[in-house]
């Protein structure tokens, strides 16, 4: 450790606080699935952030390496990103869709087996208490602290399990 350069420290630090990351994120959408505080779809998104813009607290936007050359959906995320940063919603890119499935359970699949569209994860505070998540603060910190680095969508790897 003594003989670790900054550049080397700093890579370390920046491992660690993506992992500490990766597992709030993990953590708020586990503790937020079984409260029905998660819309699931860039359509069911749209119609969600138009009703209740103010109950939403974190816009997940997830893509796989054959969507960057989806023009559509780039087109729907730069609507969704532009209308969440007017709104003071955090949001998060997220480049692993098949783990954000594992993490959201049913492993991306619809009840009648056709597939999820997670390409745009909402999670909102529950009605009926004001939700105080330790994991989900830790987030919000990043995402501020990504802001001041003039980082407004920060990305997120999502390792695979």
């Amino acid at each position: 450790m003594l003989n670790m350069t900054f550049e080397e420290l700093s890579g370390d630090y920046s491992q660690e606080r993506m992992d500490t990351v990766v597992k709030a994120l993990e953590e708020v959408l586990t503790s937020a699935l079984p409260q029905g505080c998660i819309t699931v779809g860039v359509y069911e998104a749209a119609k969600s952030l138009n009703v209740d813009p103010d109950n939403v607290v974190l816009c997940i936007l997830a893509t796989d390496d054959d969507d960057i050359k989806d023009v559509a959906l780039q087109i729907h995320f730069t609507l969704i990103q532009a209308f969440c940063c007017e709104n003071d919603i955090n949001i998060l890119r997220v480049n692993n869709t098949r783990r954000l499935a594992e993490i959201l359970g049913g492993g991306g699949k619809q009840s009648g087996g056709e597939p999820l569209d997670l390409h745009c994860v909402l999670v909102t505070s529950p009605l009926s208490t004001s939700w105080k998540d330790p994991a989900l603060s830790k987030l919000n910190r990043f995402c501020r602290e990504s802001r001041c680095m003039d980082q407004w969508v920060p990305i997120i790897n999502l390792p695979e399990r």
